[in-house]
């Protein structure tokens, strides 16, 4: 029987009669009463004097993150535990009123998922960590240091926010409330999203500036119109794991059994030493793709591969960029800085490649393979020039290339190769292969 989640004897750092010290004794008798093993809880903190709890603590795992984004982390948590794991993992999450503002979609998005989570929302009207500032919780007349006449803008309701957001169970009460640990413990054992916004008081900066007391805090609720208790409890709504599963498994009953293909990864694989390369061209043109191929192609031969893509914001305009390193061992940094390998398929592939300054960091063995049809001044021995895009055509002038350079350098199993082009576009391997043997036969490219 665990007896407290406290570490032996706890000292709480928070300002004598701040609400966040009252918080964490009710949730730890909420969890003595619950029993839950020390395992089966994950603590997700926020920046702010609350995210202070972790260390406050024992043996249940906790994890600290940056300010607002408490919810998000511990969504990705709780969606991990619930669809690859076991379903038993109570994730709970502790958040200021400033961290809750600033992490405000996050906190609508797990609502709106339904997301097996506990979030208790410490509001006590003010940043306390950084000085007092008002909050988009700040009721009217409240003073604060960025409000010191009074604040002038209504209060955002979150429990209305978060209600309207499709969240199962919804509660507003105070620290003080001697039925708090009662809701704490409906709230972790519901299967679902939960949401406790617990108004307190900061006696560092609200009390002194306000003259709060516990009767003002209710006051200020009333006057806000803030309705307090437990109002929406929704317990037929399905969480996100479980709608997740039976849309996975509807999917995965009509989805055709596609034909099992063995791919032979050799004992030694070709290449011996790790070879980088550039390569770029113009967007839509499937650059990216085309390379993702040749690491797919390179990870079945039993190398290690990375892949770095850039192209413009715009997406479908402009440059597409994809940095490569292959390798028989280990990549310890993924960046390239003299690449072994340039291959640019398009004017815009070349701008943006002249641009960033490569052609003045290729190395000694560097090879530069162009297009026939870019313009370049950079005339060197290092620069090839073929009919990528006359050979290939737009569209699989990367693909021609990247398959071009790896069979003569043998830089990948050319059956994997070929595999991962059928996978992907089907009949058109073979033709691809055809080109690829034509253009080794009409120029001198084995050597590269």
């Amino acid at each position: 029987m665990v007896d407290s989640y406290l570490v032996e004897n706890p000292r709480f750092p928070f300002c004598k009669g701040c609400g966040h010290t009252m918080v964490l004794r009710r949730l730890n008798e909420a969890l003595v009463a619950l029993q839950v093993s020390p395992q089966k809880i994950c603590l997700v903190t926020d920046i702010g004097c609350i995210g202070l709890a972790d260390g406050l603590f024992r043996e249940i795992h906790t994890v600290h993150t940056t300010h607002g984004r408490s919810t998000a982390f511990a969504t990705g948590i709780a969606l991990a535990d619930s669809i690859l794991a076991d379903s038993g993992l109570k994730t709970i999450v502790l958040i200021g009123d400033g961290g809750a503002m600033i992490g405000l979609q996050h906190l609508v998005h797990a609502a709106m998922l339904n997301v097996n989570l506990t979030v208790l929302i410490g509001n006590n009207f003010v940043y306390g960590m950084t000085g007092g500032q008002g909050s988009s919780l700040t009721p009217e007349c409240f003073v604060t240091a960025t409000t010191p006449g009074g604040n002038i803008v209504p209060p955002l309701d979150m429990c209305e926010v978060l209600k309207h957001s499709n969240a199962p169970f919804v509660a507003r009460t105070f620290a003080t409330d001697a039925k708090l640990p009662e809701l704490l413990r409906e709230a972790i054992s519901f299967n679902g999203f939960c949401a406790i916004e617990i108004l307190e008081l900061c006696t560092e900066f609200a009390v002194p500036s306000n003259e709060l007391t516990g009767k003002k805090l209710e006051e200020i609720a009333e006057r806000n119109r803030w309705r307090l208790g437990s109002f929406q409890n929704k317990t037929s709504r399905s969480t996100y794991a479980e709608r997740h599963k039976d849309s996975f498994e509807q999917e995965e009953s009509a989805r055709p059994v596609a034909p099992v293909r063995r791919i032979k990864i050799p004992r030694v694989t070709p290449l011996r030493e790790p070879v980088s390369i550039l390569v770029a061209g113009s967007a839509g043109e499937r650059v990216q793709s085309s390379a993702s191929l040749l690491c797919q192609a390179a990870a079945t031969s039993g190398l290690t591969v990375t892949q770095k893509n850039d192209n413009p914001v715009t997406q479908g305009s402009g440059f597409s960029l994809s940095e490569l390193w292959l390798s028989p061992g280990e990549i310890g940094f993924t960046g390239i800085e003299h690449p072994d390998f340039v291959i640019i398929t398009s004017e815009d592939g070349y701008k943006e490649v002249r641009g960033r300054g490569w052609f003045d960091n290729l190395g000694q063995g560097s090879t530069v393979v162009l297009d026939d049809s870019i313009g370049a001044d950079e005339m060197d021995r290092r620069i090839k020039r073929l009919p990528l895009r006359k050979t290939f055509g737009a569209k699989q002038a990367a693909l021609g290339a990247l398959t071009l350079l790896a069979t003569a350098k043998r830089l990948v199993d050319e059956e994997n190769l070929v595999a991962q082009v059928n996978d992907r576009y089907g009949d058109e391997s073979s033709r691809l292969m055809q080109k690829v043997d034509e253009l080794q036969r009409q120029f001198d490219v084995k050597g590269f």
